[in-house]
């Protein structure tokens, strides 16, 4: 016979195991993702949100790769955000960027999955306020100044009485006929020679260098004339040109630059001895 006080002892003994017996098994439903993987996720969920974008910022931290890459960062007063320029665009940039510019990247975001960073990968930029040819421009003339390439000192005089002038110019241009009319009208025995020449577009610089270079080889000039009439900056922009100073102020002939109207200036005629004006007359 089971007394009361054990069947109470039991009933209680059987309460208590009710509240601890062990949970029913919970299914884990956590997606774990491997580093690798959130990256690559979020990477391509920023390469289709930010396809092509302006960002404005002012430029810091830049460093030039020796293959041609700029790497730098865009800041404001809230935040930073690493960027870079492939060789390829940072080689068709206008101006040369510098920390501290104030500028506007076009481009889109991504992510360099090796660091986890966020970065903007830059098709082209643009200085704020001045223009980027206008920049250049300033740029360029501040650095060749600095080099001494403008000081009358070093420039070759030009011949007083020539007997012949070598003009680099283009040979369908109002410039060439003003300007051998206007030789044969002060000099009638001038003889003018032409170096056929592209006086605007990409190749212009180089085709203008190649006339000096041409010169100088030949050695049948007294002088020579790179020449072409007004324009724009976008233009007169070869004129503009570093590799072009440098072919004006190597030359062993003298020379001079008559490019633009009497109230534009190019590289290349601070550069020359001598700058004369367009239309010639």
């Amino acid at each position: 016979m089971v007394s009361r006080r054990s069947e109470q002892s039991e009933a209680g003994d059987e309460q208590m195991g009710l509240l601890f017996e062990a949970p029913a098994q919970v299914e884990d439903t956590r997606h774990i993702w491997q580093v690798g993987d959130l990256v690559a996720e979020a990477r391509a969920h920023l390469e289709r949100r930010f396809a092509d974008l302006w960002v404005e910022g002012e430029i810091s931290n830049l460093r030039k790769a020796p293959s041609g890459h700029m790497y730098f960062t865009l800041k404001d007063g809230e935040a930073q955000l690493p960027a870079v320029l492939f060789r390829r665009q940072a080689s068709l940039l206008r101006f040369r960027p510098q920390d501290g510019l104030q500028v506007l990247v076009r481009g889109r975001i991504s992510v360099y999955e090796q660091r986890g960073q966020m970065q903007l990968m830059g098709e082209t930029m643009e200085p704020l306020g001045a223009g980027s040819l206008q920049l250049a421009f300033e740029q360029l003339k501040a650095k060749l100044k600095a080099r001494g390439l403008f000081e009358a000192e070093r420039k070759k005089p030009l011949p007083k009485y020539p007997k012949c002038v070598g003009i680099v110019t283009s040979p369908s241009g109002a410039v060439i006929r003003d300007f051998v009319h206007v030789a044969h009208r002060r000099h009638a025995g001038l003889e003018v020679v032409l170096y056929p020449a592209v006086v605007q577009g990409d190749s212009a610089a180089a085709e203008v260098a190649a006339g000096i270079a041409y010169f100088n080889k030949t050695q049948e000039v007294d002088a020579i004339v790179i020449a072409r009439g007004g324009g724009s900056l976008e233009d007169l922009a070869p004129f503009n040109n570093e590799f072009l100073a440098e072919a004006v102020a190597a030359s062993g002939v003298p020379g001079g630059s008559a490019v633009g109207h009497e109230t534009g200036f190019t590289i290349s005629g601070f550069v020359g001895g001598l700058r004369g004006r367009t239309p010639l007359g």
